[in-house]
């Protein structure tokens, strides 16, 4: 095997969505000019501050949320739009509990 062959493989324990590039490729198009806007104030943050640390958070929020699209996009996308009506409209959503409901079903 070749050195050029095994850089394309990639180790096994490779992370996934390792780069902004692979996290936005993976997300919803409706969610990339968030992912965006919030990659582009990272940079900016880190800029000024000459910190890595809201880079690193940002990219470690939006791995979990390419993470979950990808796990299940339609049911992401539905998740998405319910948030959206909950916020537009301040209704809770269908077949929904309240907070003091599940919290008693916990025992919390």
């Amino acid at each position: 095997m070749t050195a050029a062959a095994s850089h394309h493989d990639g180790p096994p324990d490779r992370e996934e969505f390792d780069s902004p590039r692979a996290i936005r490729a993976a997300l919803l198009p409706e969610e990339v000019p968030s992912f965006d806007a919030a990659y582009q104030q990272a940079l900016r943050e880190a800029a000024e501050t000459l910190s890595l640390e809201a880079l690193h958070s940002t990219l470690a929020n939006w791995r979990r949320i390419a993470r979950m699209t990808q796990a299940d996009p339609a049911g992401h996308r539905r998740m998405l739009q319910q948030a959206e009506r909950t916020l537009r409209t301040g209704q809770p959503p269908e077949n929904g509990i309240e907070w003091k409901q599940l919290r008693a079903e916990l025992g919390v």
